[in-house]
């Protein structure tokens, strides 16, 4: 089996014929080429028993040989095929003479592995590193059947899942040592289209919640081959761990729909079930980051393996890097170098898909504290299952899990009345609904007294028996002899040790967890990390994990595609209704709202206003006739009650689900979807708030007989005004709590927010005529607002003659156009406030998870 050397742009590379290679524009391929014409998984160059060959996966532009467009070209000495184009495309040339195989030498076709997760070819990298391991056999048909193939380094009829190769070809299972849930024969069935999903009308029926009652389709071409096409599913579908639309399938595609994976082998669709039994393992990770104009290493080279079902615990001191490790496990922040492996398959590669199989249960609580248990985990349900669910399905699978949990008797409770230990049961709860093989649990037990921490450790013990693997960071040593393994991470975020609990402390040689600790602190340049290379407990556990290299050595971040989300409007649907209850029941702060604009539209009417013309004689200041404040007055309060209203509705509202909206983000929830809740629940009850504040400090006035809109009255126009500026305040809230880090924050910059109305209103005293202050008093809500009102009443009239010239507001003019203006600018400054809340959402959310 000779060895084939591509040229491309003057570059070679040599491609082994123990592994397939892929062609494309997505820079994770095995050759990656940066050009436009050239599709993003666009071919295939493998050596198929009797020489090498390169397939097209269906390419947009097309792949071309001798100028002629073709699916599969035979590559030997001096082949030239240019991709994209025939006359100028990508030129790729190939050297090296395809030898026929000797029969009997090796396995039947050639042994290889392809490896489903490799960012770039590289030559010297092991022929196994996780993955699917397939090999290529031609059959009658022109169709590639996948047989076994040996494993790499490492590798062992029952290690790393690498296989002897058997007498008779036998398919290579798709986890780890486990045979296919279910075979179906493709052949002779008559049927061109299988459908794929939920309901009992398909030919293939997945009974997963997480699948959409008709998912996907299975197409089979005339030429014989198969693609496959997503039917606007909720979860989305995915190959090879990334979503799709429509995907030509290769002999070596894995199909994710669902906790279900599937693969064609021959004239066979084999299913593999995601029942939870999954290992996990970390390789290698490192996670650095700037500081002091040098590197910061939060994360030094860790590697552990976990098998299945397994209760695994983090400790370790501050400052050790068991945050950080956390996220980089979950893909929140995946590692700068390093590999995390769900099963053998990468988990940054294939965030997208996997990103369902993996529960994140947060130190803070992430349900809404209001609601019962019931409704917290309907809503739960509505969020994150298919909007074609039905409604008693989504229940009894609530019912299932309350039952499991041991909550059924607390369910009609709310969360608030809920004990820590219980509480902490409804978060679990919450990530239980979609069936999660890996749970991660961040101090679950923190805050805790020793009967419910142990009762937390029993019940995570209790999920892990079930058929799961529960990651736990813990800073409570108590109840450590439930779990499998134990990993101790020392300062500066390398792996002091990793193994199991009872013998952790006679290998640091102390008697409790508090020497070990202050050992940590006392010889902070002790090499804990290499004390536990050397020892037996690193050969035992931990040396298969290392032995293997890191898939990729750097993390593109960037690559990442975002994962799929339900439709917007149903999440929009579901949200809105969700917060209306939440507000709902909260009976104390529905008191609130109802009493802050009657207290300030009565304190309005303590100021006996005239909004009557002002006197044409007096004995004003030189004889001048008298000025008419106190409609400027009347304004200005208004205008400042609006202002508070709308912001102290909003100035808490993000940061206090913060944690809640971190973690329904990662599993698909829309950012727009999440903002637009806000602004209508938010702006509709503010909205109220301003005319009923308006109605009551300005319906028992006289005002002007005529308005700029509405001739017979100028109301409506005011109360309009205040509306607009209530609701722009109330943006202008949501930027504050999208900024703020803690909750303790808002109160003093919503008294700030309320002092700037004031002073930049404009009735307190001039700001026209004034260089930069006028300017920065445009950038205040309650400048434009005050200045439409006037411009309403014709104001400058009201306050009587001018004592000079130029003293009159040039926004108070008593014009329909600046009336115009003035409102238009207050809907402008709502729109920036919304774009910013948006932009200022992206920074809480997890990093794989923000669009570029």
């Amino acid at each position: 089996m000779p060895q084939l050397v591509l040229e491309l742009n003057g570059q070679r590379t040599t491609l082994e014929p123990g592994r397939s290679y892929t062609l494309g524009r997505d820079p994770q391929s095995d050759v990656s080429i940066d050009d436009a014409r050239v599709s993003w998984r666009h071919a295939t160059i493998g050596y198929h028993g009797n020489g090498w060959v390169l397939e097209d996966l269906g390419s947009t532009n097309g792949t071309y040989a001798d100028g002629r467009r073709t699916t599969q070209v035979q590559l030997g000495q001096g082949a030239v095929v240019t991709l994209g184009n025939a006359e100028n495309g990508p030129r790729l040339s190939f050297t090296g003479v395809p030898a026929q195989v000797v029969p009997g030498a090796g396995a039947p076709g050639g042994a290889g592995w392809h490896d489903q997760g490799t960012a770039r070819f590289n030559p010297a990298a092991p022929p196994v590193q996780g993955g699917y391991p397939q090999q290529q056999v031609p059959q009658q048909g022109g169709y590639p059947q996948q047989q076994p193939s040996y494993g790499g380094p490492g590798s062992g009829a029952n290690q790393g899942g690498g296989y002897s190769v058997p007498s008779q070809p036998a398919p290579e299972p798709v986890y780890g040592s486990r045979n296919p849930t279910m075979v179906r024969n493709l052949a002779g069935g008559g049927l061109r289209t299988i459908r794929i999903g939920r309901g009992l009308d398909n030919e293939l029926v997945v009974s997963d919640l997480s699948v959409s009652r008709h998912h996907a389709e299975l197409r089979q071409l005339q030429d014989g081959r198969y693609e496959i096409v997503d039917l606007e599913s909720h979860n989305g579908t995915y190959v090879n761990g990334q979503p799709i639309s429509r995907q030509l399938l290769g002999p070596q595609d894995i199909v994710g729909v669902g906790h279900s994976t599937f693969r064609l082998v021959g004239d066979q669709l084999e299913e593999f079930v995601d029942t939870g039994e999954v290992s996990f393992s970390a390789r290698h990770l490192t996670v650095e980051v700037d500081f002091k104009g040098g590197k910061k290493i939060l994360l030094d080279n860790v590697s552990f393996g976990v098998p299945e079902k397994s209760l695994v615990a983090v400790i370790g001191p501050s400052g050790s890097g068991k945050s950080t490790l956390l996220r980089a496990l979950t893909g929140y922040r995946p590692a700068d170098r390093g590999d995390v492996l769900y099963d053998g398959r990468n988990l940054y590669k294939q965030f997208a898909e996997l990103r369902q199989r993996i529960g994140l249960v947060p130190q803070d609580d992430i349900l809404h504290s209001q609601l019962t248990v019931r409704t917290a985990l309907k809503y739960a349900a509505e969020l994150r299952f298919p909007g074609d669910t039905e409604a008693s399905e989504r229940e009894r699978r609530v019912d299932e899990v309350l039952v499991e949990l041991h909550l059924e008797k607390r369910a009609d409770n709310k969360i608030t009345a809920l004990s820590g230990g219980q509480r902490k049961r409804v978060s679990v709860a919450l990530e239980l609904l979609t069936k999660p093989s890996l749970i991660f649990l961040d101090e679950p037990t923190s805050g805790l007294d020793p009967g419910m921490d142990r009762d937390v450790m029993n019940m995570l013990r209790g999920l892990a028996d079930e058929g799961r693997t529960v990651l736990v960071v813990t800073h409570s040593v108590a109840e450590l002899a439930l779990c499998n393994r134990l990993l101790v991470m020392a300062p500066g975020g390398a792996v002091a040790y990793f193994g199991p609990p009872d013998e952790a402390l006679h290998f640091f040689g102390y008697q409790t967890w508090a020497d070990v600790f202050q050992a940590f602190e006392n010889y902070p340049d002790h090499d804990w990390a290499g004390r536990f290379r050397g020892s037996v407990h690193y050969r035992q556990y931990s040396a298969d994990v290392e032995a293997v290299q890191a898939q990729s050595s750097q993390i593109q971040h960037d690559q990442t595609k975002p994962p799929k989300q339900q439709s917007w409007g149903s999440q929009l649907s579901t949200l809105i209704r969700r917060y209306f209850t939440v507000i709902g029941a909260d009976r104390g702060y529905v008191g609130l709202l109802i009493a802050l604009p009657l207290i300030m539209g009565v304190m309005s009417m303590a100021i006996p206003a005239k909004f009557g013309l002002a006197p044409a004689t007096g004995t004003g200041p030189g004889g001048t006739p008298p000025i008419n404040t106190d409609a400027a007055t009347v304004l200005l309060v208004l205008g400042v009650g609006a202002c508070l209203t709308g912001a102290a509705n909003a100035v808490r509202e993000l940061i206090k689900e913060r944690v809640i909206y971190e973690r329904e983000r990662a599993v698909g929830l829309s950012r727009s979807a999440y903002m637009m809740s806000k602004i209508i629940v938010l702006g509709l009850i503010t909205a109220v708030q301003s005319v009923v504040l308006s109605v009551i400090g300005l319906l028992p006035r006289k005002l002007p007989a005529s308005g700029l809109v509405i001739s017979s009255t100028p109301l409506p126009e005011m109360v309009l005004v205040v509306m607009l500026l209530g609701i722009t305040s109330m943006m202008l809230g949501l930027v504050v709590s999208a900024v703020v880090k803690t909750a303790e924050k808002t109160m003093p910059l919503l008294v700030l927010i309320a002092i700037i109305q004031v002073v930049f209103c404009g009735s307190l005293f001039p700001l026209f005529g004034t260089p930069g202050l006028e300017q920065v008093a445009w950038l205040s809500p309650s400048r434009w607002a005050v200045a439409a009102e006037a411009a309403t009443i014709n104001l400058p009239k009201i306050m009587g003659p001018p004592q000079g010239k130029d003293t009159t507001d040039p926004l108070w003019q008593h014009t329909l156009s600046q009336w115009s203006i003035d409102s238009g600018v207050l809907v402008l400054l709502a729109v920036v406030c919304a774009f910013l809340v948006v932009r200022l959402l992206r920074r809480h959310e997890p990093e794989v998870m923000r669009q570029r």
